[in-house]
Parts: structure tokens; sequence; C-alpha cells
């Protein structure tokens, strides 16, 4: 009994939904065309928080709360509580320690915040799953994934502002003797773009010190299909480890672009029926993404219990991360 499994996945945003026409419009008074941007980054519509007492913390509760509920378990059936974000609500105490406070699990409760960017609740999964392995009295896992990228994102910025959106997205995963769960991953880390996409923009000593802004982040444009070709490299060497076709899994891929979406398809010839997306509805959500995905596939049957799923995404700077399960 030293497999780890998705027990069960719930998601979390906002109320307020905004279509392209209020960036279309938006951007046009800036005499700036977004349409080409939106449709290669397949976006329609996305939740974006006009609640002021909404924060990545309150998003990260609801998605828990949801969580927790469709699993019928409670706060003290957990082991772990790991929060993922690039927009946490504080920097300390820990916003893990903040839903400890909330959710009063038992005093053992390993609890952490980690920050992999947009890879974060991936980079979680496999970690927590690799730990829960080696330390066989850790039963079940809370993972958290929430970011408020809309508080961020400067209204002069075309790519923040009319991609990214806001979002949370919880799991449990769990021990068990099925014959699930995490069965493989592997990273690539090129620091191209380490300078490209910052928060604070300037970053947080100069930002209090000297310019006194922490405001908005940087967002200096960048070539993202330059991810592609170690992507291929990464998804070859999974497929070739573990004997597995490109054919015989599901994907949940990050949403951030549906043009590389697209070439990662066709680089291996799979169908729409095996990828996710989502990227339209939901806009980006940053860590959330790809277990918005996963959430939305389940929901529409489109991922099965039993399948090989592969969760791919990238964090800022850049960070690649692959993981292979079988949900």
């Amino acid at each position: 009994m030293n497999n780890i499994k998705i027990k069960d996945v719930a998601i979390y945003h906002p109320e307020n939904v905004v279509d392209n026409q209020f960036y279309i419009d938006h951007f046009d008074k800036q005499g700036k065309d977004v349409r080409g941007l939106l449709k290669a980054m397949g976006r329609e519509k996305r939740y974006i928080c006009n609640d002021p007492n909404e924060t990545p913390l309150t998003m990260a509760i609801k998605a828990a709360t949801a969580v927790l509920e469709k699993t019928n378990l409670k706060a003290t059936d957990l082991d772990m509580i790991i929060f993922t974000s690039q927009t946490p609500e504080t920097t300390l105490p820990s916003n893990a320690i903040r839903l400890f406070d909330h959710f009063k699990p038992k005093a053992g409760t390993i609890v952490y915040d980690l920050n992999a960017n947009c890879a974060g609740m991936t980079v979680a999964l496999e970690q927590v799953s690799h730990y829960m392995k080696s330390n066989t009295s850790i039963q079940k896992a809370l993972i958290i994934g929430s970011d408020y990228w809309s508080l961020i994102s400067d209204p002069e910025d075309p790519l923040c502002y009319t991609c990214f959106a806001d979002g949370a997205a919880a799991m449990i995963i769990e021990r068990t003797n099925e014959e699930v769960g995490l069965i493989d991953s592997i990273y690539h880390v090129d620091t191209i773009f380490a300078e490209k996409m910052m928060y604070p923009a300037e970053g947080l000593t100069k930002g209090i010190r000297e310019t006194n802004d922490l405001k908005f982040a940087r967002n200096v444009p960048f070539d993202g299909s330059l991810v592609l070709e170690a992507t291929y490299e990464m998804l070859d060497t999974l497929f070739k480890r573990n004997n597995i076709q490109p054919d015989h899994v599901k994907y949940c891929f990050s949403q951030f672009a549906l043009s590389n979406i697209n070439l990662i398809k066709e680089r291996f010839d799979l169908t729409d029926e095996q990828v996710v997306y989502v990227g339209d509805q939901f806009g980006y959500t940053g860590t959330s993404s790809p277990f918005i995905a996963l959430h939305e596939g389940v929901k529409s049957g489109q991922v099965k219990r039993n399948d090989y799923v592969i969760f791919w995404t990238i964090g800022a700077g850049f960070e690649l991360i692959a993981t292979l399960i079988k949900y």
C-alpha cells in the first residue's frame, strides 16, 4: 500500500466573467490591437475578481473546502497542507499556516508554502508524492494552488492583462494499494526569461527602499514558443522511459497558450479528445491551470480512472515540468 493517488480535485473561481470585447475596447483606446494575441492564446472568457474582500487566501479556502466536502473528509484527516502561489497573501506567516488556522487540523499536520511560479502545483504533486512514499505515516495530503493574477496585471500590458485570470484548485492525494499514482517526472530549466517577467518588478528590496512600486508585475515580451523543443524532448523521454505511446495518454497542459498546445498536439499527433483545453473558459490561472483542466476533464468524462495522464506546465524564468501519472 505505497502508491499515491489523486483522490479528487475541486476548483474555485470568482463569479465575475469578463469576455474578450472588454479587452479589445480597453486596448483599442491605447492604440494596441490585441485581437491576434487573444486568438493565439485561445481566450474567450475568464473569471476576474471584483470583490474587494477576495484574496488568494480566500480563494484557496473555498477550493479546499470544496474538495474536503467532495471527498467526505475532515481537516483532522489531513497529514499535510501545501499551498502554492506566486501571489501569496502573505510571505510571513506562510499561507499554509493561515489555512491551518482556518481549518484546524491536528497539530502534527505538516504545512508549508511552495513557490515554483506557474509550475508550483504540479511540482507539489510530484514532490509530495515522493515524500509520502518515503514517509509511510503520511496518509492524506491537501495541495492547493491559488493565484490572483488580475491584482498584479498592468492594464497597459496586453499579455498579462488580457490572458491571465483568477482562480484556485485543491486536490486530496492519499495512500492507496491501487496500481495508480505518480509514475515518472522530468524537469527542464533554462534562465533565458529570468528577468522577462518579475514581481515585484524591480525586486522586493528596491521596490520597498527606492521605487516604492510593488503594484504590477513586469512583463517584457518574449517568445514563449522557445520552450517547445525542450518540451518535445521531455515528453519523448517520458514515453520511452515508460514504454508508453503518446496516443495512450490524456494531457492536462498549461493553459497559457493555445498556440503552444496546438504545436504539441501536432508534434505527437494528439487528438482533441486526448488534450483537455479550458483556457477559453477560465483564462490562464497560473499554478492551478493544469488542475482546473483535470477537474473539467474528469467532469466531462474526458479523463477517467486508470487513464494515463501527463501534466505539463511552465514556471516563469523558465522551469518546465512534465509528470506522468495513472489517474
